[in-house]
């Protein structure tokens, strides 16, 4: 991988944007045809949701954002109806709201382990397809061990806060390059793309960037 180059992601697991960027991203990335390597980052959308949020996606989104509910209700049916154009099931009734920094302490778990891109698909999968709860360590430990991680090592790790240091180092980070919204991808430490663009944009610039590192040798 000393070739690779490096892409680093910031995401949050209840991020609809970030998951289609996901995929917009991996179709880039195979378009590109060379070596890329993807480290994911802590960013937390909404770090004062409780755990065990009493409401819907909607009910959250109109609350917080001061909108009606018909048009938090559409936006859900445009992102919904995205994410099908690449092959993402969106099941917004079954979704779980609640806080996502133990989810981010588990992808740091996880790729201490070397299993962190399993881990973060796992996750978005569990959240916005299949329904499950990503906000409570038993929940988290039981898609750790789906994934192959030892359950009582994640659950270990999740009760002691090992890994809270480093999701907050990511968020100050993200702060530091001025990251507002995520999906946000820094491709070599130098080029920033936002949001979940079209998969030839991301094959562009991992060409472009391949092209500068082989002018440079």
């Amino acid at each position: 991988m000393n070739d690779a180059i490096k892409v680093d992601i910031w995401s949050d697991v209840q991020c609809p944007w970030c998951y289609i960027g996901k995929r917009k991203f991996e179709a880039g990335v195979a378009q590109y045809g060379g070596a890329v390597e993807v480290e994911y980052h802590s960013f937390e959308l909404a770090p004062d949701t409780p755990v065990e949020y009493e409401g819907t996606p909607i009910d959250y989104l109109s609350d917080r954002k001061g909108l009606p509910v018909a048009q938090v209700e559409q936006m859900l049916a445009r992102v919904t109806e995205i994410a099908e154009s690449v092959d993402l099931h969106y099941d917004y009734d079954s979704v779980h709201q609640t806080n996502t920094v133990k989810a981010h302490e588990l992808l740091h778990f996880a790729k201490a382990k070397g299993r962190q891109l399993d881990m973060k698909e796992h996750l978005l999968k569990a959240y916005f397809v299949d329904g499950k709860h990503v906000g409570r360590i038993p929940d988290l430990a039981d898609l750790a061990e789906e994934i192959g991680l030892d359950r009582a090592e994640a659950v270990a790790a999740l009760e002691s806060n090992e890994y809270l240091a480093a999701v907050k180092e990511d968020v100050a980070r993200a702060l530091e390059y001025g990251i507002q919204g995520v999906p946000f991808f820094v491709i070599d430490g130098k080029y920033g793309v936002s949001g979940a663009q079209d998969a030839v944009t991301f094959a562009n610039v991992l060409t472009q960037v391949r092209e500068e590192k082989d002018a440079e040798k």
